[in-house]
């Protein structure tokens, strides 16, 4: 495959490259670009964070799990592209000047991130740094260099990226479609290849698994799937929308959904993980799908020329086995607009950066005082996100009061039969899954549920 794209201002194209060859590894070996660091090669360190610009603005992003197949027609800058030949750049001055290094290994990723934060105006620094790990320093020295870099000017002749990016490599390559038809062909004449898009799952295979992918089709390139439509009746979601940008999109109509999102893994996966993704590989502990089933959320499904749409819930079988036929892709997710009554729960080990262990999202509706409709439903409780619909009858015709609550809660047992892991014991799940429903209540009653918003 042929690949074009710009690394630190200058052109490079690729002939005939490996595209399943991670951006870390090309940057180190063929490049000499070892700022770039190895940690955990999996996407949480954030030591080989790099900057990928495109028609949409600039983003932090894990080079360890980044092909190179998805940086064709980009920018991609390192830690060596944020220094000018006189200066370093604002946040490496600050940085220096704060002595916010000590072993050196995780602080290039951290400049590259804040410098990214500072291009797009992002002050929230413990939400940039969340996947930056740094186990020297401590954190207060590099956020004040966060906060010194803020308020500082982005350097000249760092910004234009955006406006100055290459044209992609042309080579017609069914590998890389550039629209929905495309794909839909590609995926035809190759049915069991491996669809990449945010490869923050798939990227694992490679790196961790060392699991040969086959023949890859390359979906970023799909800009159709990129797109969000909010109507007065409907909310549309393409697969190819990453999860940031559903975060910000659901703000307004969903805050708690999207608050939640926040917590979905770092900013730099969150910035090329989809939602497609996420749904299609039918994790039951995917963060999004109890959310979306909740909200009784539509799956878009294309085969060739074909399309059909089934309820979410239904498109998870088994564990490992979704309702997805060879050659057929998820096209878009999509759900009715409604009065924003979606809570959402995420319990991990950490606050950040971490795999749910229970996840419960709550759809509760109330009318005179009564339960009129609920849809309930769990990650982390099945082999499959699943609805807890004995609960939900429990509850639904009932005062929505603290008892009525209480009382649906043995209900629990009926619907989920969870199994003991590393993140929980199944009597765990089973006593968190209740207490969520009880926190719900709570919540809507207009009580402080949240950790960060209780206060002593």
């Amino acid at each position: 495959m042929d690949i074009a794209f710009l690394l630190n201002g200058e052109s490079v194209t690729l002939h005939d490259v490996d595209p399943k060859r991670t951006t870390l590894d090309w940057l180190r070996e063929t490049q000499g670009l070892t700022g770039t660091k190895e940690g955990c090669n999996e996407g949480d360190c954030g030591a080989c964070t790099v900057m990928v610009t495109d028609e949409t603005g600039a983003k932090a992003v894990n080079a360890c799990i980044l092909f190179l197949g998805q940086i064709n027609g980009r920018a991609l800058t390192t830690v060596e592209g944020l220094a000018t030949q006189d200066d370093l750049h604002p946040v490496q001055q600050m940085m220096v000047e704060e002595h916010a290094s000590q072993c050196g290994f995780c602080t290039p990723g951290i400049a590259v991130s804040l410098a990214t934060a500072q291009l797009n105006g992002n002050k929230n620094h413990d939400d940039v740094l969340a996947g930056n790990l740094c186990r020297c320093t401590g954190y207060a020295p590099i956020i004040r260099s966060a906060d010194r870099a803020a308020k500082a000017l982005v350097p000249e002749g760092f910004a234009p990226l955006a406006g100055n990016l290459p044209g992609s490599a042309q080579d017609p390559d069914p590998a890389r479609p550039a629209t929905i038809d495309a794909l839909a062909q590609a995926l035809m004449t190759t049915p069991h290849a491996t669809l990449i898009a945010g490869a923050t799952d798939v990227g694992l295979w490679a790196t961790k698994s060392l699991k040969d992918l086959g023949p890859v089709v390359f979906i970023n390139g799909v800009k159709a799937l990129h797109d969000i439509h909010i109507t007065d009746e409907k909310i549309r979601v393409g697969a190819g929308v990453t999860i940031e940008a559903l975060r910000l999109a659901l703000a307004p109509y969903h805050p708690n959904f999207s608050e939640m999102l926040r917590r979905f893994a770092s900013l730099q996966v969150r910035n090329v993980a989809t939602i497609g993704g996420n749904i299609a590989n039918g994790s039951p502990i995917g963060d999004a799908p109890p959310a979306l089933i909740a909200l009784d959320a539509t799956l878009h499904l294309r085969r060739g020329t074909e399309t059909r749409a089934i309820d979410l819930e239904s498109f998870f079988i088994d564990y490992g086995k979704q309702d997805r036929r060879p050659g057929e892709f998820v096209e878009a997710v999509s759900f009715k607009r409604q009065p924003d009554r979606l809570r959402v729960y995420k319990l991990s080990k950490r606050f950040d950066q971490d795999i749910s262990a229970v996840l419960g999202a709550f759809n509760i509706s109330v009318s005179n005082g009564e339960v009129a409709n609920a849809r309930i439903a769990f990650g982390g409780m099945a082999g499959t996100p699943k609805r807890a619909t004995h609960v939900e009858n429990a509850l639904i015709g009932r005062p929505w009061t603290l008892d009525s609550v209480k009382a649906a809660l043995p209900a629990f047992a009926q619907d989920f039969d969870p199994m003991s892991d590393m993140r929980a014991s199944a009597s765990y799940r089973l006593q968190v899954a209740q207490n969520l429903l009880v926190r719900a209540w709570h919540d809507d009653q207009g009580t402080a549920t949240s950790v960060l918003e209780v206060q002593p």
